[in-house]
């Protein structure tokens, strides 16, 4: 392996350390987000019926995007690992089969869900006139959706080399070239026709093909952090099966965040599209405002990974609790804002009253409970990272299922919109204390079985 291509992360400060990591991450994750965002702000001058369909499309759109987290996940705890022990051999293994596993899981994922489409949004509550125009943006949005999973698993290897500039400028550049193609493709200017909400796909689709091409050179040719031939059946036996030990269940975490939408859209189906639409909304407002924890998510365990496999247990604890505390104070920061600035965001997305009321009502509750969906966040990424991927997998169906929907639903057939999002606050609050002390309780476990005489 070419050296400067990886940076270890065993050494110097911690805090330098992370703030190191996670400063170019929050520019890459605002443009990765910036994606559904700015194809939302663009489609509602369609109308409110355009931006309840693509509202409808968030739960399947994020399942996809969390299975290639979760493998980004599994493939970066590996590298990191082997990093750590400088072991780069079995780090260069384990990036290569990343690529060919990621890719052949994502295959098998979109299919699934292209037969079943219908089917899925029938449950998420999608009326048969909005089934029209959600089938049309799926039809290119799904395909090229393994472009997307590509360019996630790839960037999860820079990653865990200590690299998150480069990451973070493919993501930038993809998330400026989606936003320059969206008006062109969606209502047709100058030479390009208006394709609708099939603009918006393409223009995504697109993005995501100009940064793949470039990232795949960056890997295989440039750093040589990926081989360019096939792995031998033995390297693609070891190397994947550790890989997959963590990258499924950290995929299956992952994928709860959307099913639970699934739910939570099922729920606010209930009280009509308005609400949907505005759920929406909500919806692709949060990665932005979590944009710090979502960056830390990335940056963090790359961190615990290394220290993880030098042996250095209190620099993981140190990493641990560093995040943890400053989430906090932002998230209260990033809430306050919120709360003031709710009628100018809630106008800026809709002009018809009852999704303004809806889009202001989101933003004065939700947003108090990111604090702690934070410690949520930070706490699964650092079990991931520590090798131990089951219990943050039961972190994340306890946390959806026993807390958060439940609370949710709870609060809606008692108090209305306004008890549904107050429940899922609850949800959140209660789920945090149960991650920091499930976190603390692992790590000790894990210190004193090193303390151990061999």
């Amino acid at each position: 392996m070419p050296s400067g291509t990886r940076h270890k992360l065993v050494e110097g400060s911690v805090r330098e350390s992370l703030i190191r990591m996670t400063a170019p991450m929050i520019i890459g994750m605002l443009m990765m987000f910036s994606f559904n965002l700015v194809d939302t702000l663009f489609i509602s001058f369609l109308g409110t019926d355009a931006l309840t369909a693509i509202s409808f499309t968030f739960p399947v759109a994020f399942t996809v995007l969390s299975m290639a987290i979760g493998l980004g996940i599994g493939a970066s705890a590996v590298v990191g690992k082997y990093i750590g022990r400088e072991d780069m051999e079995r780090a260069r293994e384990a990036a290569t089969v990343i690529n060919y596993i990621s890719l052949a899981m994502g295959c098998l994922l979109v299919a699934l869900c292209w037969l079943f489409l219908d089917g899925i949004f029938g449950l998420l509550g999608a009326s048969e006139e909005l089934l029209a125009p959600i089938r049309q943006f799926m039809a290119i949005w799904l395909p090229g959706s393994l472009l997307m999973i590509c360019m996630m698993t790839g960037n999860s290897i820079l990653r865990a080399n200590g690299n998150t500039r480069t990451p973070s400028m493919l993501m930038a550049a993809a998330g400026f070239a989606n936003a320059a193609l969206d008006p062109l493709l969606i209502f047709g200017l100058g030479p390009f026709p208006a394709l609708g909400i099939q603009g918006a796909a393409w223009a995504t689709v697109i993005a995501w093909g100009l940064a793949v091409a470039y990232l795949f050179h960056l890997l295989v040719f440039e750093q040589e952090l990926v081989a360019r031939q096939m792995p031998a059946p033995a390297v693609m036996k070891t190397s994947g099966s550790e890989m997959l030990r963590i990258g499924i269940p950290a995929a299956g975490a992952n994928m709860m965040t959307p099913l639970a939408a699934g739910f939570m859209t099922a729920i606010a189906a209930g009280f009509g599209n308005n609400a949907v639409a505005a759920l929406g909304v909500g919806g692709r407002i949060e990665p932005i405002a979590t944009l710090l924890i979502l960056a830390m998510s990335t940056s963090l365990p790359p961190l615990i990974s290394q220290n993880y496999g030098a042996g250095r247990l209190d620099r993981v604890a140190e990493a641990y609790r560093l995040s943890i505390r400053f989430v906090l104070v932002w998230q209260l920061l990033v809430f306050a804002l919120l709360a003031l600035a709710a009628p100018l965001i809630a106008e800026v997305f809709s002009d018809d009253p009852e999704v303004i009321a809806t889009i202001r009502l989101f933003l004065w509750v939700m947003p108090l409970g990111f604090g702690m969906q934070g410690v949520i966040i930070l706490t699964n990424s650092s079990l991931n990272a520590l090798h131990q991927p089951m219990r943050a997998l039961w972190l994340s169906i306890a946390r959806f299922f026993v807390f958060y929907v439940p609370l949710a639903w709870l609060g809606s057939v008692y108090f209305g919109l306004w008890g549904f999002f107050a429940g899922a606050v609850g949800g959140n609050l209660a789920m945090g204390l149960i991650s920091l002390a499930t976190f603390n309780r692992a790590l000790s476990a894990e210190m004193r079985l090193r303390e151990k005489p061999a």
